[in-house]
C-alpha cells in the first residue's frame, strides 16, 4: 500500500455491486480519478472505492491524502491491474 498526496480530477456515481463479504450481498462501489501534484504530465490513477468511502463526495480540485492499494489478477490468461483507494482524507487549507 502507498500513501500519496493527490488532487481529485473527477468522481463517478456510486453503484451497488455483488459482494460475498457483506450480509446484504451488495457493497457500494465508486470510481475516482486522482492526479499527482506538479503539472499537466504528472501520474494519474483511476481508483475504486468501496463501502462507506464510495458514498463520500470529493469535489474536483480538492487535495487529498490517499492510501492506495495496487494489485493484479489474471482472468482467462489476461492480466489486469487494479487500484483500490482504501482511505481518502481531504487536506484542509
Amino acid at each position: 500500500m502507498q500513501t500519496r498526496i493527490l488532487k481529485v480530477v473527477a468522481q463517478g456515481e456510486p453503484q451497488y455491486v455483488p459482494s460475498k463479504k457483506t450480509e446484504s450481498g451488495q457493497v457500494a462501489k465508486c470510481m475516482i480519478q486522482l492526479k499527482a501534484l506538479g503539472g499537466d504530465y504528472e501520474d494519474e490513477f483511476i481508483c475504486a472505492m468501496f463501502g462507506n468511502l464510495a458514498l463520500c463526495k470529493f469535489a474536483p480540485g480538492n487535495v487529498v491524502v490517499a492510501a492506495l492499494r495496487f494489485q493484479t489478477h489474471e482472468s482467462n490468461g489476461t492480466f489486469y491491474q487494479d487500484i483500490v483507494a482504501n482511505d481518502l482524507v481531504p487536506i484542509r487549507n
